[in-house]
């Protein structure tokens, strides 16, 4: 991801967004996930391979139809980038 794309993407946060595309290995379907904000998905993202989530094509929606999407190598690079500066609520 560019900087500035990173950017833009902290700055939307706050944005829903749809997480598709995890796999939940004890059921060996599309977990169900909820929408929450941007930042949160982020984080899930970047992290559910740790809770033994199958995330290889995982991908991120958010914001108006036609935005671009983010893959796991993008959440992984916001959320080593930002953090919990993602989670916040301002």
């Amino acid at each position: 991801m560019t900087e500035e794309a990173m950017a833009a993407a902290l700055e939307a946060r706050n944005k829903e967004a749809q997480i598709l595309g995890v796999l939940d290995p004890t059921t060996k379907s599309d977990a169900a996930i909820d929408s929450c904000r941007l930042g949160e998905a982020v984080q899930f993202v970047a992290n559910a391979s740790i809770l033994g989530y199958d995330v290889r094509a995982a991908m991120v929606l958010y914001g108006e139809p036609g935005s671009p999407s983010l893959r796991v190598r993008d959440c992984e690079q916001l959320w080593a980038k930002y953090g919990e500066a993602l989670l916040r609520q301002d």
